[in-house]
C-alpha cells in the first residue's frame, strides 16, 4: 500500500527487471529479469480486488524495475482493472518499445514519469541511458493525452540548483499534460541493500539533500504544477 505514488491510497505493483542503472537508484534489487516472482495478470489483479474497499478514493500503481520492460503484462492487468473501475496509474523511466508503450497507456489514467535530467550526457553518465528514449515517450503521453505527474530526484552537487529547476520546467513547458512536478530529496536508506548484494552503491559519498534547500527549489514550480 502506498500514499505516495499517485492520488489517494494506491495498491503498489513492483515489477521485476530494469535496464537503467540510476546512480541514485534505491531498488538494486529491482535490476534482474530472471529474479522475482511469476504472476498471471489475472492472478495480481485478483490480489488487487481483496483491498478494493481501501482504494476508493485511489487506485493501482505499478512500478520497478521498469514496467514497460514487461508491457504485455502491464497492459493486460490494466485492462481488467478499468474494466472492474480501479484507477491506474504507471510509473516509469519513459524507457521500452515505443509501440509497446502505447498498448500500456491505451489503459493508463495517469503517468508517473521521472526526468531525472535533460542532456544526453548526463542520461548516459548517471543511468545508462538514452534521453531520447525519454522524450519520444513523454511526446507519446502528449499525443494521447494522458494526464502526466514528474518527478525529480534532487542531488546534492549534480541536479539541485535554480538553474537546473528552471530549465526542467521550461522544458515541461511543452507538455500540455504535466499536471504536476514533484521535487524528492536525495536520500541514502538504501545503502544496506547494497551491501548486502555486494554492491557499491555510486553516491555513498554524497550528502543527502537537506529539505529546507528541497523547500527552496520547490518554491520554484510554478503554482499549475503543484
Amino acid at each position: 500500500m502506498g500514499a505516495v505514488d499517485g492520488p489517494g491510497l494506491r495498491y503498489v505493483v513492483f515489477m521485476q527487471g530494469c535496464p537503467l542503472r540510476c546512480a541514485y537508484c534505491h531498488n538494486p534489487d529491482t535490476w534482474k529479469f530472471e529474479a522475482g516472482e511469476e504472476f498471471s495478470p489475472q492472478e495480481v489483479a485478483g490480489k488487487i480486488r481483496r483491498y478494493r474497499p481501501y482504494l476508493t478514493n485511489g487506485g493501482v500503481t505499478v512500478t520497478g524495475g521498469e514496467p514497460l520492460m514487461q508491457p504485455e503484462f502491464t497492459a493486460e492487468l490494466f485492462r481488467i482493472l478499468k474494466e472492474e473501475g480501479f484507477h491506474t496509474a504507471l510509473d516509469t523511466s519513459g524507457i521500452g518499445n515505443l509501440q509497446l508503450a502505447e498498448r500500456v497507456l491505451a489503459y493508463t489514467d495517469l503517468v508517473l514519469a521521472d526526468v531525472k535530467f535533460l542532456t544526453e550526457e548526463e542520461y548516459r553518465r548517471y543511468c545508462r541511458a538514452d534521453f531520447r528514449e525519454v522524450t519520444a515517450f513523454l511526446d507519446l503521453t502528449k499525443k494521447l493525452g494522458i494526464p502526466l505527474w514528474i518527478r525529480r530526484v534532487l542531488v546534492p552537487g549534480i541536479n539541485d540548483t535554480e538553474e537546473h529547476i528552471k530549465k526542467l520546467v521550461d522544458f515541461l513547458t511543452k507538455y500540455p499534460n504535466v499536471e504536476k512536478i514533484e521535487l524528492l530529496p536525495f536520500r541514502k536508506l538504501c545503502l544496506e541493500k547494497y551491501d548486502a548484494m555486494g554492491i557499491p552503491f555510486p553516491l555513498a559519498d554524497v550528502p543527502e539533500m537537506q529539505e529546507c534547500e528541497t523547500e527552496k527549489l520547490r518554491d520554484m514550480i510554478p503554482g499549475q504544477y503543484r
